[in-house]
């Protein structure tokens, strides 16, 4: 047992915690002193606090990194959760089988990407990762085990996928991977100079995976313009010309100042748009590359200096979602914040099966800010008032600073929860959300 001062991925809250192991998936939960409360802890690529818990304790599930048992004739996998997406994959691959929906960093354990019920490029075609789990186990504070599935404790099942560790630790589940003929990805990017045509784009593409970037530097002028790419899995036989390079570099150390800042951040976005071709441009990319581009820069998030950075996530519904999202990225060109990465998502009608998953039908937009401090923070609130004013939501996994009343009017279920928490169980994102003002507050 060991006291650290833990950070999540985006480095900007510091979490001061008993860090403890679980060795084996055997094992009973450690006790915890009296008034305190643990949560389980993967491997810390939740943007902000909702995997921390600021003076309780983090329990370790890294150690739970076995292989359990893989069909290869069937693709079903059963691991623990603390082995990495990365792991899978290496199995999975070369034997034709990839994961049916991943973020954009294979560095999550499963158990962190039930707790935030991830999504991907092809939430429309396959929605979030838990449609994908057929069972998971769970162990609460007092020793209770059980078993979830759609079918068996499915109200378990439901509180915890996208439940953000808070029902108890998963201690192992079982995934449906899906098949692939070849680790090939045929992609195809084009420019767009606005939003109606990103628009087109999206109703006109028929790939499994869509994403687009966006520019979100070149204050009002640009809004709206970016990359649309359409993407499916190669057949057999596909390969590209030349020897895949998949060597990854480190970001060494954390400047004093942050490298991501107005300059720096116009000058690689205005490069990264002219690089791309005036007319749709195909390719053949390996699946790390396509879906995994960060990884290769190890420790990423040094870039933005010793404060770190915010990502802001948010849905909007498809009904309005031209309108509010012209008017979030102007906003955004307004405020000259520095964003180089500006992620913009088609989410479709698969329900989610968790009580707070954060997919739902409509449009989603990521987009990382350095943290500058009070002008930041003033963007965030006005984006906030926009956001929840269309009926959408921002995104728990990437928060580290939303206020209460934008969460409990973005998730209304959120109290449905409450019969299924670990009363031992808590973090620094839930009480931010949950113990604060009245959620009538925004009616008043």
């Amino acid at each position: 047992m060991m006291q650290q001062t833990v950070y999540a991925w985006g480095h900007t809250t510091p979490s001061d915690s008993e860090v403890r192991a679980l060795p084996s998936r055997f094992d009973t939960l450690p006790p915890v002193p009296e008034g305190q409360t643990m949560l389980p802890f993967g491997n810390g690529r939740s943007y902000g606090d909702s995997c921390l818990n600021p003076g309780g304790t983090l329990l370790s599930t890294r150690y739970l990194d076995h292989f359990m048992a893989f069909d290869p004739a069937t693709g079903v996998l059963r691991c623990e959760a603390g082995v990495l997406l990365a792991d899978i994959l290496r199995v999975a691959v070369p034997q034709h089988w990839f994961l049916p929906v991943t973020p954009g960093t294979r560095f999550v354990t499963v158990g962190g990407a039930i707790a935030n019920d991830v999504h991907g490029k092809n939430h429309l075609s396959h929605g979030t990762f838990g449609r994908h789990v057929r069972t998971l186990v769970l162990r609460r504070s007092d020793g209770t085990l059980l078993q979830c599935s759609p079918t068996e404790n499915a109200d378990w099942f439901a509180a915890t996928i996208g439940g953000l560790g808070l029902t108890g630790v998963v201690l192992w589940a079982e995934i449906q991977l899906r098949p692939i003929e070849s680790p090939w990805v045929a992609e195809t990017t084009e420019r767009f100079g606005n939003l109606d045509e990103f628009f087109a784009l999206c109703r006109a593409a028929d790939d499994e995976y869509t994403v687009a970037w966006i520019d979100c530097a070149g204050g009002t002028r640009r809004v709206g313009r970016g990359l649309f790419t359409r993407a499916h899995h190669a057949e057999s036989g596909a390969e590209p010309a030349g020897q895949h390079r998949t060597a990854s570099r480190s970001m060494p150390f954390t400047p004093p100042l942050s490298l991501v800042n107005r300059i720096s951040v116009t000058a690689f976005n205005t490069m990264h748009f002219h690089r791309a071709s005036r007319t749709p441009a195909s390719r053949l990319e390996h699946c790390e590359t396509f879906f995994y581009p960060l990884d290769h820069i190890l420790q990423w998030h040094r870039m933005y200096g010793p404060k770190g950075f915010f990502q802001y996530q948010c849905v909007i519904p498809p009904e309005d979602a031209p309108r509010v999202l012209q008017t979030l990225l102007t906003e955004i060109g307004r405020s000259r914040a520095a964003s180089f990465l500006g992620v913009l998502k088609q989410f479709g009608p698969l329900v989610s099966p968790g009580l707070l998953s954060f997919p739902r039908p409509g449009f989603t937009l990521a987009l990382d800010f350095p943290n500058a401090g009070h002008a930041v923070h003033a963007l965030f609130e006005r984006l906030d008032a926009i956001v929840i004013g269309a009926g959408g939501r921002l995104y728990p996994a990437k928060d580290g600073r939303m206020s209460g009343a934008c969460f409990r009017a973005g998730f209304p279920q959120w109290e449905a929860l409450a019969p299924y928490l670990d009363p031992a169980f808590s973090s620094g994102f839930w009480r931010r959300v949950t113990d604060g003002p009245s959620h009538r507050e925004l009616e008043t």
